[in-house]
């Protein structure tokens, strides 16, 4: 039969530490392997929480941009529309105070010649008459051309019949003059005074202002560059 030894204090206190140190290394080495993972770990999650924070600040970059950008083009617009009004004002300005001068200067001057005016009349009463083809009809004048005017209705009506043939009756109306304030011209009236024709300074001046404006405006400014179609 085998003799079971028993062992030493010293050898019982050897195979303790070799025991001890084994379970040391052990408890090192899975230490070591928890510290290793837990860095990968923080490495990988700090990565993406660094990558997530660089993407929300490149998203906010982005719409500030694009927000800045928009702002930039709607005052950028707006200033552009308020200093076009403005251009527009200035234009209008300028050509509502050259027809406001022709208005002037026309019932200062339109009747200053006698001899001239009383041509003009005599033309304004031509163009009514051909225009109503009656054999009466009235005209109004103020009441400080109503001299003149006689003799321009008697030109006229002499130049009517040697150009139609027929004979025609200006009447001066005494009882319904031009404005004193009216530029001169007259106004000719037939049908028993329901067909008006007329041919005042200022309204053919108005007449010229709707009519020439846009070549006036033309000359002054320049053609639009931005208009398509044209009469």
């Amino acid at each position: 039969m085998s003799q079971v030894h028993a062992l030493s204090d010293d050898q019982v206190g050897q195979e303790l530490r070799k025991m001890t140190a084994f379970i040391k290394q052990e408890a090192l080495e899975k230490a070591r392997e928890i510290e290793i993972k837990a860095n990968e770990e923080f490495s990988i999650e700090k990565s993406k929480l660094v990558r997530q924070e660089t993407d929300a600040i490149d998203a906010a970059y982005a719409k500030k941009t694009k927000q800045a950008a928009m702002s930039q083009q709607i005052t950028r617009s707006t200033v552009a529309n308020k200093t076009r009004l403005r251009v527009l004002g200035a234009r209008q300005e300028l050509l509502d105070a050259i027809f406001d001068e022709a208005a002037a200067r026309l019932a200062k001057e339109g009747s200053a010649d006698p001899a001239r005016y009383q041509a003009a009349l005599r033309g304004l009463l031509l163009e009514g008459l051909y225009a109503l083809a009656e054999p009466d009809v009235q005209a109004r004048v103020r009441a400080a051309d109503r001299a003149v005017a006689k003799k321009a209705a008697e030109e006229a009506e002499a130049e009517y019949k040697k150009e139609t043939g027929k004979e025609t009756k200006v009447t001066i109306d005494e009882e319904n003059p031009l404005s004193e304030g009216s530029s001169g011209g007259v106004v000719i009236l037939g049908g028993k005074g329901k067909i008006e024709v007329n041919n005042t300074f200022d309204e053919r001046l108005r007449l010229l202002q709707d009519s020439a404006l846009p070549a006036v405006r033309k000359t002054l400014f320049g053609g639009n560059p931005n208009r398509k179609f044209f009469d």
